[in-house]
């Protein structure tokens, strides 16, 4: 059996802190959660309230389901400015209906009375740096935009392309089935090319556990297992990308199963024999902006399950 993990310092909560703020974003609405809207919603609202609202960022849905999130969000919605819930609208394939349907929802809760939500971030899928390029004309600093990417191949090419404009990356990282968690040479290979060309990007799927190990694909009693990605190692892994670590040290990170051979202290993280400075924890968190998942009680779950919360 492997030995707990030690329970993080009081001086070390700060780093996890920075780490960790803001970083999940909701989505409820997809696999393997894939959950009513209005399920989705009540329990964005119930986190929203709770004591880890400052690691909850933004509720996920297709731009094509804002009406429906509307209606369901009717009693859930704040009516108060500061406590403005903020979206993130994936688009489709018809990107200007989509861009239409967003800033009329925007327009309608202009006044706060009619609900205090507003869509400020777009996720969009492109293949190509001519995808990229048409993407930026039609978004125009309108809204944060995150480009997803396939990561199989050498992304350089549509990471530099992404570099030209106002928008960041996105990286796929897992699935309900196994073949669509990639290599951890693909993830860190992704993670060096938005480094290096100071793209900021985000992660989703597959990241619902601190730390990497064999899980379940989905909720299902039956479900399948595979080795899955923990969102400390992405994001340590980014830091250590960030420190000036090589390939294979961000890799071996990003590969970590073992929770013990991670200690938070003050002024950063010691992995085994390596010291990665506060600095670029900063930095990393600079860089990957959130993650999406569609539980938000199961990574703090996680976290309390090895002390660090």
């Amino acid at each position: 059996m492997a030995p707990s993990p030690r329970a993080a310092p009081a001086d070390a909560r700060g780093v996890l802190r920075v780490l960790l703020r803001s970083v999940v974003d909701y989505a409820g609405l997809f696999p393997p959660a894939s959950l009513e809207m209005t399920a989705a919603v009540t329990e964005y609202a119930d986190h929203r309230n709770g004591p880890d609202a400052w690691a909850l960022g933004r509720f996920v849905l297709p731009a094509a389901r804002l009406d429906e999130f509307e209606k369901s969000a009717e009693s859930e919605m704040p009516r108060e400015g500061w406590k403005s819930w903020a979206l993130s609208a994936l688009l489709g394939t018809d990107l200007e209906q989509d861009i239409d349907r967003i800033e009329a929802f925007n327009e309608r809760h202009r006044d706060v009375r009619h609900g205090a939500v507003h869509v400020d971030t777009v996720e969009l899928k492109t293949h190509t740096p001519r995808d990229v390029s048409r993407a930026s004309e039609l978004l125009d600093r309108r809204f944060d935009t995150y480009m997803e990417i396939p990561i199989a191949d050498d992304p350089a090419e549509l990471v530099d392309a992404i570099a030209d404009t106002t928008a960041k990356a996105k990286m796929r990282t897992g699935g309900v089935t196994a073949d669509a968690i990639p290599a951890s040479a693909h993830v860190v290979r992704f993670i060096e090319r938005c480094v290096v060309h100071d793209v900021g990007f985000k992660a989703t799927a597959g990241l619902h556990h601190p730390w990497r190990a064999e899980y379940p694909l989905t909720y299902a009693s039956d479900a399948p297992r595979a080795t899955m990605f923990g969102f400390l190692n992405v994001l340590l892994a980014t830091a250590a990308v960030h420190a000036g670590r090589a390939s294979e040290s961000a890799a071996a990170l990003l590969d970590e199963r073992d929770p013990t051979a991670v200690r938070f202290v003050d002024g950063g993280i010691v992995w085994r024999d390596v010291t990665i400075p506060a600095d670029a924890i900063v930095r990393a968190r600079e860089s990957m902006a959130s993650f999406g998942s569609c539980s938000f009680e199961e990574p703090m779950t996680g976290l309390r399950q090895a002390h660090l919360l």
